[in-house]
Order: C-alpha cells, then structure tokens, then sequence
C-alpha cells in the first residue's frame, strides 16, 4: 500500500523535500490560494499550527491556479503574501496543480485515499483539506468551507 511517504514534492524554492520527513506527524495538507474568499482560512492554519506544532503537528500548504485563477503569482510572491498579511508559521511549498494531467502525484493519492462526495476524486475548489495520521493513512478529506476550527477536535483526537 502507497503511503504519503513515498511521494517527494518541491519547496518554495523548487527543491525536493521528501514526505518521509514528516513521518510520524499529523499532517493538514491544504491547497491554498491567496485572492479566493477561503483565503482568511489561512488565519485559522495558522493557529492550528502554533497551538500543535509542539505535539508533532503541521499544516503544509500547497498553492494552486487551478480554481478560478485565484493565485496567479510566483513561487516567492506568494510566500510574500502569506508573510505579510498573516504572519504564517508553518510551510507554504511550490505551486501545483491538484487535477488533471499535471496534478501532483501526492495529491492523486490524497484523492484516491479519501474521494469527495458521492466518490468524485476531483478536488473542486480552493482550500479543500486532508487530515493525515502519524502513520501516513489519510483519515479525513474537509470540503472548502470547513474552517480550520471545525477540523480542531478531529486533529486533537489523534495527537
């Protein structure tokens, strides 16, 4: 069985981290945008992070245009963006694409591991999340609107 830990993925910087270096972490993986009416989610993420990260937790978001174009900019804009308008703590990697024939091995996983409603593997818009356990098993897929304080209980009850 495919775990999370044999994808690798790029940084802000286009280098290649392994997901191994997360293992033994509780993940929230995130696709991001920074011009989407989901963007002060970022907020919530943020505290998330600072609340858990002593617990062995993180949030890793990954910027994507795919919905509605809604972030257009580079690699370093955007980690200028998340600096600067929500002090973000935790790792804000590359620009990828969630679909389609460019779409992020990792994502394709996420996807195949916790389909969205009535079984569709497509991600449909921005900031759809994925609760990962210690062991790599993707336990829980949240659709756009769910804040990340509704998602807290979840995260507490396997830290």
């Amino acid at each position: 069985m495919t775990q999370i830990y044999e994808y690798t993925v790029k940084d802000k910087d286009n280098s290649e981290i392994k997901m191994s270096d997360y293992r033994d972490k509780v993940l929230l993986i995130v696709n991001t945008a920074s011009k989407c009416g989901f963007t002060p989610q970022y907020d919530g993420l943020n505290e998330l992070q600072k609340k858990y990260a002593g617990n062995g937790f993180s949030v890793l978001a990954f910027p994507c245009n795919q919905f509605g174009k809604q972030e257009p900019g580079s690699n370093s804009e955007i980690q200028e963006f998340c600096t600067m308008n929500y002090d973000i703590s935790f790792p804000v990697l590359a620009k990828i694409e969630v679909n389609g024939e460019k779409e992020e091995p990792l994502f394709g996983h996420l996807k195949s591991e916790q389909p969205g409603i009535m079984g569709s593997k497509g991600i449909k818009w921005n900031f759809t999340k994925f609760l990962v356990s210690r062991d790599g098993k993707v336990l829980h897929r949240f659709a756009p609107k769910t804040t990340p304080a509704e998602i807290e209980k979840e995260i507490e009850s396997i830290l």
